[in-house]
Formats: structure tokens, sequence, C-alpha cells
């Protein structure tokens, strides 16, 4: 499958999973109070540190392997299938003494639910590695979304009849077993079913130096609401998790999609020897012009767009929201880091950055998070923009591109979303930063804001231009 066609069932795939995320988080942003959200947000952060190592990496093995055999991808199955069972009993145990620790019964009913992921996500994970590695975008859309979907109307539907935070647990148990489902169906023929331990040293070695970078990267993602739940309470958590869930949309529109199809179009170049610089350098520039224009939005217009989302009891995580907009403009520069190492197999180099990072992040997380939500979200903005330095200079050593040529596209993004904010910038100082009305000023934001993103991108000759040429000439051929 091309490039431009993995894309496009990628993003696809995304945008329709974002539509039913979007539907069911508004219904539920209005059922559950911050305190529910803060309870499950809280669970499923230290559920995520196990999370980290529910494959030790064997599915990216997988993906990157040049001579793929069958005791390789029996060994892979091993390692996923004992780590699941492991897994669960770890969540098992862990439960009751995490519901004394914060003093809140129901985390461990939550976890009694989420255990039972690990036992059956690997029939889901080896077919996923190998559809990843083969760069079948159009069945991985199909599987997502339908257990995404699936997700979606349980979470919400148990919500709904008084069932509280549980009912998300519920809904990503339901999510898990679909696409378990599907999975085992779309399996190749020839995959092996017993589990192998022939190969398996070869698959831990490069795994586990990869799940050492993840848990790192877990542990700086959710020092966040770990702090704050126990420094703070619980409502502050909410109140964060909504604002970090309304900034990862764009994660969930642009960089998963990007990301995905990043990682397997990187290992096939390195596979074949080929440098990805090219496509590196392409991926960035669209990352920034396309993230930086949706943070200066967000900025603007933070007010209304968490009031028509998710209603008026979360009006405390606006200004938080924007700040967490500007920590998401930081990080963008080094959003492609990540793949493009791990695509490499330079997972040495990815574990050193990651451990050295993650400590930074986390002393400016507590340090912040001491003195309270919003100081905590401005130690976020300046760990963002000193990890993402850290990981441009630490990727330049493997993709080896320039800094000009960097320096040269991110004025090019800039510009693009100089352009994008002039009409939700106009919004913001018409109506105020805290409108009374929420409407109007989308209204008046948002459509400008497209307007001048594309105006800018035809008229800057953005190497987004070079995507948007072929849609408009299919467009036109159709009419």
């Amino acid at each position: 499958m091309s490039i431009r066609k993995s894309l496009i069932y990628s993003y696809l795939d995304r945008y329709a999973s974002l539509v039913v995320s979007i539907l069911s988080s508004m219904v539920i942003a209005r059922v559950l109070t911050p305190e529910d959200i803060g309870v499950f947000s809280v669970t499923m952060v230290l559920i995520s540190f196990v999370a980290t190592v529910r494959d030790l990496g064997a599915g990216q093995y997988l993906i990157q392997e040049k001579e793929l055999t069958t005791d390789r991808i029996r060994a892979v199955w091993a390692v996923q299938l004992g780590l699941g069972v492991f897994l669960a009993m770890v969540v098992l145990a862990a439960s009751m003494p995490v519901a004394t620790f914060y003093k809140e019964p129901r985390m461990q009913h939550i976890m009694l639910v989420v255990a039972a992921n690990y036992v059956i996500n690997p029939f889901g994970s080896l077919t996923y590695a190998w559809q990843m590695r083969e760069m079948r975008f159009d069945t991985l859309a199909i599987v997502r979304f339908t257990s995404t979907l699936v997700g979606g109307i349980v979470g919400v539907t148990m919500a709904w009849f008084g069932h509280g935070p549980i009912s998300l647990a519920y809904g990503a148990l339901g999510s898990t077993l679909v696409n378990a489902g599907m999975a085992i169906f779309f399996r190749p023929k020839d995959f092996p079913w017993l589990p192998g331990t022939k190969e398996i040293r070869r698959v831990l070695a490069f795994g586990s130096r990869l799940t050492g970078s993840s848990i790192l990267q877990t542990v700086a993602g959710s020092a966040p609401e770990l702090l704050l739940g126990k420094l703070q309470s619980m409502t502050a958590v909410g109140l964060f998790s909504r604002a970090t869930g309304l900034v990862s949309m764009f994660n969930r529109i642009v960089l998963e999609g990007m990301n995905v199809v990043a990682i397997s179009w990187f290992a096939k170049q390195s596979r074949q020897n080929e440098s990805i610089t090219p496509a590196f350098l392409t991926a960035t520039s669209y990352a920034t012009a396309l993230g930086w224009a949706f943070c200066l939005g967000l900025v603007f217009l933070a007010h209304p767009t968490i009031h028509m989302m998710y209603g008026n009891q979360w009006g405390g995580a606006v200004d938080l929201t924007r700040v967490i907009a500007v920590s998401l403009a930081c990080s963008l520069p080094s959003a492609l880091c990540n793949p493009a190492l791990m695509a490499l197999g330079s997972v040495n180099r990815m574990l050193r950055v990651t451990t050295s990072t993650t400590l930074l992040t986390v002393v400016l997380v507590a340090i912040g998070s001491y003195f309270g939500l919003m100081a905590m979200g401005w130690c976020v903005v300046l760990a963002a923009a000193l990890r993402s330095w850290v990981w441009l200079v630490a990727a330049r050593k493997e993709v080896d591109f320039s800094w000009s040529a960097l320096w040269s596209l991110s004025l090019g993004s800039a510009g693009v979303a100089g352009a994008s904010a002039i009409g939700p910038l106009c919004a913001f100082v018409v109506y105020g930063p805290y409108p009374t009305e929420i409407w109007q000023p989308l209204v008046m934001g948002v459509p400008t804001a497209m307007v001048g993103f594309l105006s800018a991108i035809i008229l800057l000759k953005h190497p987004l231009l070079d995507e948007l040429k072929p849609l408009w000439a299919k467009i036109r051929k159709s009419r």
C-alpha cells in the first residue's frame, strides 16, 4: 500500500473514531462529575504503568524485524500471551492497596474490570503488529473503528443509567473484546497458534529496551495526574484530565494517524537501506503547521469550546486548556523523533533520552503540583519545550537532518499557523476571553481559521500543498 493511501485510511480511521469519542465524551461529561472523571483518570494512569509492559515491545519487534521467521512469530506470541496473563494478576493484586492509598473504593472495582483486558488483549496484538508491518491500514481502520464504536456505546449506556466511573472501564472492556474477535478473524492463516521460546531472547533483547523507554514516557505523562490526585484533589485531576483530553484531540486527529504510518514507512525504508530524512522533515512540517494552527485556535477559543462540548461544570478547565495547548505547541517539532528512532531500531538512544527527559518532567511537575493547578500547567509547558529540544538533538544523530532545513520548514509552518489564528484572535478581541455567548465566537473564529490556513498554505507554498493538489484534482475531476 502506498504512503498516501496508508495515510488516507489511517486518518479515516482516526476521524471516524474521533467522532465517536467526542460524542460519547460530550454525553459522559454531562452525566459524570469532575470527581467521577478524576477517579477514573487516576486509576487508568496507575494502570498505564502496567500497560507499557503488556508485550515488552514484541509487537514493535515484529514490525521492524528484517527477517521474520515462524520461530520469531512464535516467540512474539509467547511474550504477548504470557505477559497478558501475568499483568492481569498484577492489576488484581494491586487493586485493594491502590484503593486504600487514595481512600477511594471505586478504584478497586474499576481495576477488577480493567484486569480482564490484559487477558484478552494478546489475541488482537499479534495481528495488529503484522498489519502494521504490511501497511494494511484498510483492515486496521475497520477493526479500530468497530471496537471504538462498541466501547463508546457500552460506556455511555452504563453512565447514562447511573453506574458512575466504572462505566468507562466496561466501555474499554467491550472495545477490547471486539478488537480481539475481529483480529482473530483477520489473522493470517499461516500464523502459528502455538507459542514458542526458540527466538524469545532475540525478541526480548529488542523489546526490553523499548519497554524501558515506554515505562519512562508513561511516568512523565502520568506525573501530573498522580501528583495532583495526592497533593490537590480528585476534582483538580478531573479538570486537568478534561483540559488535556481536549488538547490531545490533535493527537487523535493528526499525530496518531501520522505516527502509525510513519513507524511502518520508516521501518520499511530502513529494511530497504534507504534514507528516511526527507520523509522525516516533510512529516514534521505537516505536524507543526497543523498543530500550531490548532493550538493557537484553541488558545483563543478555549472558553466557548469547553462549554459547547462538556457543559458549564467544566468552566474551571478553560485557562488550563490554554496553557496545555501551549505545551503541545512546544512539543510538536519533535513529534516524529520517537517513531523515527523506533523504526531505525535505535532503542538504546531512545532509552537514554527518555531517562533524562522523564527525570526533568517529573521534577518540574512535582514543583508545579505543590503550588496548584495552573502552576503545574506552566511547568508542563517548560518541560515540553526542554523535552522537545533534547529529542531533536538525539534524533539528528540517527536521521541526519540539518538544522537549517528544519528551521526553514518551521518558519513556513509558523506562517501558516499565524494566518489561521487571525479569525480566532478577532473573536477573542470582540467577545473577550470568557464570552457569555458560546456559538458566536465559534462561528466567527472557526471558518475564518480554515480560510486563513488554506490561503497561507497556497501563498507560502508549504509542503502540505503537495497533499492538497491531488485532492483538488480529484474533486474537479468528479464534477
